[in-house]
This record gives C-alpha cells, structure tokens and sequence, in this order.
C-alpha cells in the first residue's frame, strides 16, 4: 500500500495516482516515476519488488505536489464515495461517517456491508447505533478469521471504533483516545499496519485488448445511459465505451482519461 489513504498497485489507483503526480510539472520526481507508468497501468505485480521503484516512492513522499496530489486523489476517490454511502444507508452521525470511510480506505466495504444487511437487517430497521455496531462486529470476525495474515492483525481497526462507540461519542467531539493516542486539534497519526482488504470485484474499468467483459461493465453502461450518454449495453468495455466514459469526466469536471475508478463510480452513482 502507499500514501495516506492507502491506495495499491493490484486495485489500480496506484496507477492513478502516479500519473495525477507526473502531470503536475513541478513534480519533483515526475520524470523518474513516469517510467513506471506502463508497468502500472499493466498491473505488473513485480514492482512490489523492485528496489528502484520501492524508493523513489519513498523519496517522492516528502514531495509537497505529492502531498497535495494525494490530498486531491484520496479525498476525490474515496472521501468523497465514503460521504455518499453513508448518506445511502442513512447514516448521520460523525462516527458512522468514520465507519464507512475506514472500511473504504480499507477495502470491501460494500461486502461487509451487505453481510451485515444479510444477517441483521439494514439500517433503516435497526437504527444508525445498533447497525453500526453489528456491521463493526461482522467485519471484525471477517478479518479476525481472513486467510491474509496482514489483515488478522488489522482488527485493532474495528476495535477502535468500539471503542468510540462504547464511549457513546457518535459526535467524535474531541478530544477522545485511540489505540493510546490522544485525538486533539493538534494530532499527529500514528505508523499502523498497513494491509488492504480490497477485493478484485472493485477493478479499474477501460478499454484494453482484448475488451474488458462482464457485469461491473454492464452496470457502467447502464450508468451512462441513465446520465443519457447513448451506447449498447452488452457488458463490454468498447471504443463506444470509453467515448461515453470521457464524455461523462469532461461534463463532470474530471479529468477525461476514459478509465473508470472510485471518483468516476462515485459520479455515476454505482460505488454506494
């Protein structure tokens, strides 16, 4: 994982995020790292172990446009969609907000969340405190039990929120403790393990060879209908495709580049 909010080289927005940096001319290793951004885009796993790119991004870290790229990137990408599923399952306190967009941040979000949905009974039925703490306990026993090491050890995650719902602090008025740590106007975070919980079903969708097939693209299409852009929806990922995709960034404001990740899902109203 890398950055503040986590983003990884498997789900994509590795790649996303490196080529926001490159085109920022200021970049001061915008050079260096746009080399990488074929093997990004390829999701080439092997740069998980390549000690020159493993550096630079480290090196690149204490770049102030990386710092305010990021800021950007994390809060259009996954902010932002935290926000709005909150508001879809009718959630309105400060704490729930926080639930949500750490399962964001972390990954599988809305696995979890349809578990717990499953199991107790949505939101609307149950009340904001007695589904929220449910949905903190169905993820915990999910990753108390998950076959990833790395992710066993993150339950410390959802404890914490316990912890604060516990506390009855749903408005998270500070100042209020995690994990030892005094949360304050003045705060500093500290280093956790960092392991994300993110599943293939949320993969970048775009115009490859061969064209990208299946359901995630089905529903883009019928998005993109729905906004009024016209294309056949048959589920795959075409030149007629990206052409609605880039339509759709360029009305939105965003940038046009026909790959549809977190902040484009968001927008089109299919990532609550």
């Amino acid at each position: 994982t890398y950055g503040r909010s986590q983003t990884t080289l498997a789900s994509g927005n590795l790649f996303l995020l490196m080529s926001a940096y490159c085109q920022d001319q200021a970049a001061q290793f915008g050079e260096a790292l746009r080399a990488f951004l074929d093997r990004l885009e390829d999701t080439d796993l092997s740069l998980d172990h390549d000690t020159a790119f493993r550096n630079l991004l480290r090196e690149a870290g204490d770049d102030p446009v990386m710092r305010s790229t990021q800021d950007e990137f994390f809060d259009r990408g996954y902010w932002d969609p935290a926000v709005k599923s909150a508001d879809f399952i009718g959630s309105k306190t400060a704490l729930g907000t926080a639930v949500v967009y750490d399962s964001r941040i972390h990954g599988s979000w809305h696995r979890m969340r349809d578990r717990t949905n499953e199991s107790k009974g949505p939101l609307s039925d149950l009340g904001e405190k007695e589904w929220m703490a449910h949905y903190v306990q169905v993820r915990r026993e999910w990753l108390a039990n998950h076959s990833n090491e790395l992710l066993r050890k993150t339950v410390y995650r959802m404890d914490a929120l316990k912890q604060l719902m516990d506390s009855d602090n749903w408005s998270l008025e500070l100042p209020f403790n995690v994990r030892g740590n005094v949360i304050d106007e003045s705060v500093l975070s500290g280093d956790p393990v960092r392991a994300s919980a993110s599943v293939a079903e949320e993969r970048l969708l775009r115009l490859r060879t061969p064209f990208m097939q299946g359901s995630d693209v089905r529903e883009l299409q019928e998005a993109l209908v729905s906004k009024g852009f016209g294309l056949d929806v048959d589920g795959v990922f075409g030149p007629g495709t990206k052409a609605a995709v880039v339509a759709f960034q360029t009305a939105e404001g965003m940038t046009p580049d026909g790959i549809v990740g977190p902040a484009s899902r968001s927008r089109l109203g299919i990532d609550l």
